[in-house]
């Protein structure tokens, strides 16, 4: 049972914090830390490692601290996100190990539901679900995603990945409190320079893990931001989608190593064409950078990950629609694409798809 089984020996829970341009959203976050009940550990300690912040993110961080002990702030130069938190890591000396991104908040009791799992199970970490919240005209509203919403329909302890292969779709960092000598001991990584990190950590955790816990708790609030800063909404960029490629390839090559055919079935046909969809959209987009080589880059990936892979994205799980699109990239058809979206926006998926069918041969699947 690891860190609870302990006598006299205090048990703590770290906070990692990274920070950098939220001065409007990073002290109604600590905020909701501050305020979690303590009821499964004795204190927490809030480790906040400012990544060179030029909006005075970083003298927010200092008052909340001054005032608060259990705030503590590394500062460093910009190194981007991944750095910050193997700053985070390395300066928390808790036994227990979680991750709040400064523009989220967290619901009124978070931790508790983990935290008491982990004491009964031993488990090496455990995993709540998210809600994603957003305003939309002064009015909050509050959404769970399809994979999360099954992936947290039941209660699943001391479960192995081979037990729940679709929760390597649960590719975020901040639902989950870990032992943090599993995280150390696994050399679990977070990549640098790249906007989706958490993937592949969090692809290294659940295979690691001898076990872990599934709750249905919501345990985190994740916030959707209206100002376009935000990476998940910067799909347009070649940059991005470089990233996303280069993080789905690291992926796949992790989830080989293990020799599991159900895993690697898992991951092409229902994880990794989840959000690939808007980069089929911004291949298209007027607005898009360097059209020609978005494209490219693009029709490369889904031929590599996919059919190259004698899995075509016909086979995957997505809605139907995402399917033609990936059937019409692979096969070059960027004019028809285009079409099609249009088509979409215009009348509906179920219409345009029927209307499409009928005027092409289509494989089996689509």
């Amino acid at each position: 049972m690891g860190v609870f089984r302990r006598k006299g020996k205090p048990r703590l829970l770290s906070v990692v914090v990274p920070v950098y341009n939220v001065a409007d959203y990073v002290a109604d976050s600590l905020d909701s830390i501050l305020r979690q009940p303590l009821r499964e550990v004795r204190a927490i300690e809030v480790v906040v490692v400012d990544d060179g912040s030029t909006d005075g993110s970083a003298e927010i961080v200092k008052g909340i601290s001054a005032n608060d002990p259990r705030v503590r702030l590394i500062t460093q130069p910009n190194s981007g996100v991944s750095i910050a938190r193997r700053a985070g890591i390395e300066a928390a000396t808790g036994d227990l190990l979680t991750f709040v991104d400064p523009d989220d908040i967290l619901p009124r009791d978070a931790w508790t539901t983990m935290l008491r799992s982990l004491r009964r199970t031993g488990s090496d970490f455990a995993v709540g679900a998210a809600e994603r919240v957003s305003v939309v005209d002064g009015e909050e509203r509050r959404y769970v995603t399809p994979l999360m919403r099954r992936n947290h329909s039941r209660t699943r302890l001391k479960c192995r990945i081979e037990d729940a292969p679709l929760m390597l779709a649960d590719v975020f960092v901040w639902n989950k409190i870990f032992r943090r000598s599993f995280w150390t001991d696994n050399d679990i990584t977070f990549p640098e320079r790249t906007r989706y990190q958490d993937q592949v950590a969090l692809t290294q955790a659940f295979l690691a893990a001898r076990s872990f816990d599934v709750l249905t708790d919501v345990v985190y609030d994740w916030r959707v931001r209206n100002d376009l800063s935000s990476a998940t909404q910067k799909r347009a960029q070649i940059a991005n989608l470089v990233e996303r490629i280069t993080t789905k390839r690291q992926t796949v090559e992790l989830v080989a190593a293990t020799g599991s055919e159900e895993l690697m079935r898992t991951l092409r046909t229902e994880i990794l064409p989840i959000d690939m969809w808007e980069h089929f959209r911004a291949a298209v987009d007027p607005a898009t950078e360097n059209p020609d080589r978005y494209w490219s880059l693009l029709r490369e990936a889904v031929l590599e990950l996919w059919y190259d892979a004698g899995v075509p994205f016909e086979e995957t799980t997505v809605p139907r629609g995402q399917r033609l699109m990936a059937w019409l990239v692979a096969r070059d058809r960027r004019d028809d694409l285009a079409d099609l979206i249009e088509m979409i926006d215009e009348r509906g998926p179920a219409r345009t798809i029927e209307a499409f069918a009928a005027a092409e041969d289509l494989p089996v699947g689509l």
